[in-house]
């Protein structure tokens, strides 16, 4: 799968919900699938579903990452609940925008809800370096980029 590049219009539009229905039916398994072999091939940590060019909203997270904190690797129709006051400032880069890497200040600690990929209601906290992925993949589907997010 190729990724879809700035300045395409679909990374900086609001996505679409996905039906329970449809999670339940596997409706996106191999598309899911797909994003994570893209996302492996790419060397990505995160992709979200319009970097590949659809209006979904679903995002996948590199497997090791979810092991190492214990999370699903598959995020459906994902919002962040819960922002904490303490930030911290990283470098970031994205697929969709090759060789660019800025400094984003993003919460320490997030609160999330999402659908996992039976079609099942999650909610879930994270902290330090998934918080971060998770905040950027949803960006994503909200939208936005961090060039969005940048601020000189």
């Amino acid at each position: 799968m190729e990724i879809t590049k700035l300045p395409a219009k679909i990374l900086n539009s609001k996505i679409e919900s996905v039906s329970v229905e449809e999670v339940k039916r596997g409706s996106f398994k191999e598309l899911i699938l797909a994003m994570k072999e893209t996302m492996k091939d790419k060397q990505g940590v995160g992709l979200a579903a319009n970097q590949i060019g659809k209006d979904l909203s679903i995002f996948v997270i590199e497997p090791m990452l979810a092991t190492e904190f214990r999370v699903p690797d598959v995020y459906l129709n994902p919002e962040i609940t819960e922002y904490s006051k303490d930030r911290d400032e990283m470098e970031e880069g994205c697929l969709s925008i090759p060789e660019y890497f800025v400094e984003i200040k993003r919460s320490k600690k997030i609160k999330i809800k999402f659908m996992d990929e039976k079609g099942d209601k999650k909610k879930i906290k994270a902290r330090g370096f998934l918080a971060r992925v998770l905040q950027h993949e949803t960006d994503h589907l909200n939208g936005l980029t961090i060039k969005n997010r940048f601020k000189k």
